[in-house]
């Protein structure tokens, strides 16, 4: 399903975010698991209310991009495309589930049918599954498969099967930007604590980032893995007691947002592959 962009997008440059939405969003799944219900963001900036990815897309519409918002469901992104459309952006919305080879597939070929083929893709897919484990099932005996399958088709499946699709155009025209938003957990193997998400896969896509950087570079793709190193505002974290008591610990998603448009606007020759983002009085993980 797709809703087509506005006549004022014709000859904008293509922008994709794939995970356009939180999860920690007002109505999100982690949201709602948390705090047991929706919440209500009525008093946060439009900048803040759908976490990174809806920080992204506003950032490159407002750019002049036609910004296309990823989501397994349409409706999750509403809010998102209104505000957009409200600041005088252009966008679409393409519903898109990556445990789905069809799905990636016919998702890309409405993108490059109704939009274009991308100049930039933003890879910012989420997933929570590992949180709702109880205390006593860390270890990862108590992992259902299942739950590592999700993992493995977010974290390292999902970015394989959306760059087979957008990065011979980029090769192709010479130029592109296919950017990873990534945890800290990417940096190296480390167990999942309980209330965390089983994000070893993570190391996967940042190992996926390198090799494309070696891959695509000579040919004119930046290649970028984004490590955000730190808890995002969102409404859903915004709640959080932990948040609400160290306000300095909390990272800003419109300020990550122009990270990654820095990324896209960095002259070739001083292109960034890693970029690690972490709040001022934390220290970096490694």
């Amino acid at each position: 399903m797709a809703k087509t962009p506005a006549n004022k997008s014709k000859g904008k440059p293509v922008a994709v975010i794939v995970g356009a939405t939180s999860k920690w969003q007002s109505d999100g799944r982690n949201t709602k698991l948390v705090h047991g219900k929706a919440v209500d963001d009525s008093d946060l900036p439009v900048g803040v209310r759908w976490g990174i990815g809806g920080a992204i897309a506003q950032k490159f519409a407002a750019e002049g991009f036609l910004v296309v918002l990823t989501t397994r469901n349409a409706a999750n992104a509403a809010g998102l495309e209104a505000a957009i459309r409200a600041q005088g952006g252009a966008c679409m919305i393409v519903e898109l589930d990556l445990s789905k080879q069809e799905s990636v597939a016919g998702a890309f070929a409405t993108i490059r049918g109704e939009a274009g083929d991308p100049h930039v893709l933003v890879y910012n897919a989420g997933y929570l599954e590992g949180r709702d484990l109880p205390p006593e099932k860390e270890l990862l005996e108590h992992i259902p498969v299942e739950m590592f399958d999700t993992a493995q088709h977010i974290a390292s499946r999902g970015p394989f099967l959306v760059a087979k699709e957008v990065l011979p155009a980029m090769r192709k025209r010479g130029e592109g930007s296919f950017f990873f938003s990534n945890n800290s957990s990417s940096l190296r193997g480390r167990k999942r604590m309980t209330g965390q998400s089983l994000y070893y896969p993570r190391v996967m896509m940042r190992t996926l980032a390198q090799v494309l950087t070696e891959e695509y570079s000579e040919h004119g793709v930046h290649v970028a893995n984004v490590v955000i190193d730190g808890l995002i505002d969102s409404p859903g974290t915004h709640a959080l007691p932990r948040a609400r008591q160290n306000p300095e610990q909390v990272m800003n998603p419109v300020k990550i947002a122009e990270a990654f448009y820095y990324l896209h606007t960095q002259d070739r020759s001083v292109w960034t592959h890693e970029l690690q983002l972490t709040p001022y009085s934390t220290k970096p993980s490694y």
